[in-house]
Parts: structure tokens; sequence; C-alpha cells
């Protein structure tokens, strides 16, 4: 659900934290990406970076530059005027993934746990056209939603030291790539070879808020040779 007015939380002496809504959804995170746009048009002097994510906006702004109840009213002035706001374009990327075996190796658990065969599961995973809600946790990891129900499956209870580059999972009704070799704790159903970080390019994230994500399923040798 929208909130009528943003909630505002203090996040140290900092940082600010607005709140546009109570829960997971499209309507939620266009007004987040809404806001975003507007405030990073402003190049208000003092905010030093701005962090959006599902339903909240993260402000970073020195204290010294620009004090926070002054920054608050620029914000609630910004949203006020969201709805003239005009979103970029959607961009769908398709991305190819080799499920299971050893690019895979939790695809049987996810399986077994919804009592579903292995096919229904990558059926299943490649069904939805994923909103890009936020990226995060590292450099170009994206957090896609929503994954089907029947396959919506928790985290590992005992995370990975190492997942490698290209890991495709699913955490709740999150599905996500990652992008370097990191830990992580969601379930590793595929790889794909699609590179998402690339520190080179403008903009750097292969993926970005807002945008949309349709998975395919491809072979190994098919990855192989895959060009983006």
């Amino acid at each position: 659900m929208l909130y009528d007015k943003p909630i505002f939380r203090r996040m140290g002496d900092r940082s600010v934290l607005i709140e546009l809504g109570d829960d997971i959804s499209p309507a939620v995170n266009e007004r987040v990406q809404r806001l975003f746009i507007a405030l990073d048009r402003l190049k208000l002097a003092g905010v030093l970076d701005l962090i959006p994510a599902y339903r909240s906006l993260l402000v970073i702004h020195h204290p010294l530059m620009i004090e926070t109840d002054v920054l608050k009213d620029l914000i609630r002035d910004a949203c006020s005027r969201l709805d003239a706001i005009r979103l970029p374009k959607s961009d769908t990327v398709t991305v190819p993934v080799v499920y299971g075996g050893r690019y895979g190796p939790d695809l049987q658990w996810v399986a077994k746990f919804h009592k579903i065969s292995v096919r229904e599961v990558i059926d299943l995973h490649t069904r939805p056209l994923y909103r890009v809600y936020m990226i995060g946790f590292t450099p170009g990891f994206p957090y896609l939603g929503e994954v089907p129900e029947k396959v919506a499956t928790p985290r590992r209870k005992t995370p990975r030291t190492d997942v490698p580059r290209g890991s495709v999972g699913i955490a709740q009704r999150q599905s996500g790539i990652y992008p370097v070799d990191s830990p992580g704790g969601w379930q590793i159903i595929g790889w794909t070879p699609a590179q998402l970080f690339d520190p080179r390019k403008e903009p750097p994230s292969l993926l970005q808020m807002g945008g949309q994500v349709r998975f395919y399923e491809v072979s190994a040798e098919e990855a192989k040779q895959w060009q983006p």
C-alpha cells in the first residue's frame, strides 16, 4: 500500500530513510523510482548519495552542508510532484540460464521442497516477466520479482562462502543473479553467462531499477557460445 505522505526515519547523523509504502509491489517501487529521479535532478548541495530499495529511498547527506529539516522539506515538496515525473522506458533483457547439475546445485532440493518435478521448477522460473526492483548487495546484483508462489523458496539455513559469478538463485519470492563471486544464501538453481556488471561501461550495471528480465533455458554448450 502506498503511504499518503512519506515517512522519515533517521539513520544516524548523515542519512535519512524515506519510506513510501508498506509492501513489495510495482506501484510502491515505481514511486521510489520517481522520487529517486526527482532528487537526482535537483542536484542538492550536500546530498552525497541516493540509494533506492523496494519501498524506500536512503538519502545520504553532509549535515554541515544541508540541515536535516531543510532536506525533509525539499523531499516533501518533491513527493508532492511525483506524478509529473516520467519514468524511463522499461527495457526487457533476456537472460540465458543453464539449469541444474553443477550449474544449479539447489535445483533438485527446490523441486523436492515443493513436491514438484525439476522440469516444473524450470518452467515456473522462466514464466514471469520480472521487474528489477533494486540493485544491491554487490555491484550489479538485481533483486527481481516476483517468483511464482509455487517455487517461492526460503534461503539456505547456512549460506555458502563462495557462490560463482553468474549464479541464478531464488530467495522467497525473489530471484537474483550473482554478478561476482561472493558469499550468499540463495537457493542456486542455475547459471548464466551474461555479464551483470562491468565497471568499464556506462552504466556499469546491465540491469537498472524499473527494467524487466525474462529468463530462458539453454544448454551448457549453448551457454559457452552465447554472445550478448
